[in-house]
């Protein structure tokens, strides 16, 4: 890691978010709503159009794995914190080198990085890794029209010198089909099986390496994030990562003492057509399954529950989540627009956690067997630690089994 900071691009003197309605004379890039709201900005990062739903994301720090958590593919993200960029960007804050958000909206201009780690600026980190942006937005304004009326398509772009027809880029917007019934975890898992022992980061020293595993894991990849596999490796795994759509009979051949089932994007429905009936089968061999998010969710398919796309989903790194079998209240770090239906929890599968914000389920685990997940994100990345302990329940469990 080297403290250099990467050549800059001028800085804009413009602070307050453009208006609504006529292009003002200075807006190079845009954001259009499936509704037809037009937002006006300026361009940031790599020039050209981008597509997906419009979330917003309350976290105040992270950005930059926030921007390359495959969880988001299919997706832009608003940040309602202003300031985005200020930390810059680094070699080692991301989650994925592969596909993950489409884009993002941002309240300020991109300010100069201030941070002994940073080794590029965060407008040219952009462009290195193809990501349209719009700044200037008033992201108040459009996170209340996510909020009250859902996440919505949307079709943004930068596109300096050009004219910017909001006509075309409305018929784009309106033809985003949502994440309802898309499979994306295909588009983002691993190509093939490949091992990893990279262990949790410390200060200047970087990211140690897992020496001395004392479990085997085979991890499901629908699009999962670095993090966690680190977190599995800290808590002493060996970990053997395949593709999603791996088959039971081939992650059983690896003689795994646990399985876990990672994040990703996506309707858990869809993926669930071949990842749900593979779950069934390693349900049946007593093995101890761990599963987040995307996991969660289609874990809780094969268990017999059902998913439903939520009004606008969670992304955050500030979101109270109760135990309920312990009463602590958990701060953590969500990233999800589907949920489980706590309703169709069958008999034996009980909900051990719930979000304190709209009361959805946050996780489950199975009457007597070695079986849990949850909705969240106990790898904080960003957000904090306070559900890390997961992981070492996981290989608790393991331990007990192999005991």
């Amino acid at each position: 890691m080297t403290d250099k900071t990467a050549p800059e691009p001028p800085r804009k003197s413009h602070m307050a978010p453009m208006p609504e309605g006529a292009r003002p004379t200075d807006a190079n890039a845009a954001i259009v709503l499936s509704d037809g709201s037009v937002f006006w900005g300026r361009g940031a990062g790599a020039e050209g159009v981008a597509l997906g739903e419009v979330c917003f994301n309350t976290s105040i720090s992270g950005y930059q794995e926030i921007l390359t958590d495959p969880s988001y593919s299919g997706q832009i993200i608003t940040f309602t914190f202003p300031h985005i960029g200020n930390v810059g960007t680094n070699h080692e804050d991301i989650e994925t080198t592969g596909r993950a958000a489409h884009g993002c909206v941002m309240r300020a201009p991109i300010t100069d990085p201030a941070n002994w780690r940073a080794a590029q600026h965060f407008d040219e980190w952009l462009k290195s890794r193809e990501l349209v942006a719009v700044t200037g937005v008033d992201t108040r304004r459009l996170t209340r029209r996510i909020r009250d009326g859902g996440a919505p398509g949307g079709a943004m772009i930068h596109a300096p010198g050009d004219d910017i027809d909001p006509g075309a880029l409305l018929t784009m917007a309106q033809s985003f089909p949502g994440l309802k019934g898309m499979d994306l975890a295909k588009e983002v898992t691993c190509a093939a099986p490949y091992e990893w022992d990279e262990a949790a980061w410390a200060i200047r020293s970087g990211y140690a390496r897992q020496q001395d595993p004392k479990f085997h894991v085979v991890a499901v990849d629908y699009g999962a994030k670095r993090n966690i596999l680190r977190c599995l490796a800290e808590a002493g795994c060996r970990i053997t990562v395949v593709p999603a759509s791996t088959s039971a009979e081939d992650i059983l051949a690896y003689n795994p003492d646990g399985v876990f089932l990672s994040n990703g994007p996506g309707d858990p429905a869809a993926t669930g057509q071949y990842a749900v009936p593979v779950i069934k089968k390693l349900l049946e061999t007593g093995l101890p399954l761990f599963g987040i998010c995307l996991g969660h969710q289609m874990l809780a398919l094969a268990l017999g529950a059902r998913t439903y796309k939520m009004h606008l989903g969670q992304r955050g790194a500030n979101h109270p989540v109760k135990d309920l079998e312990t009463s602590k209240v958990e701060i953590t770090s969500q990233n999800h627009g589907f949920s489980v239906d706590r309703d169709s929890l069958p008999t034996g599968v009980l909900e051990t956690h719930r979000s304190l914000f709209d009361g959805t389920v946050e996780g489950i685990r199975v009457e007597g067997k070695p079986v849990f997940s949850v909705q969240y994100h106990p790898e904080a990345s960003p957000g904090p630690q306070d559900s890390q302990y997961l992981f070492d329940r996981f290989v608790q469990s393991i331990a007990a089994r192999k005991a």
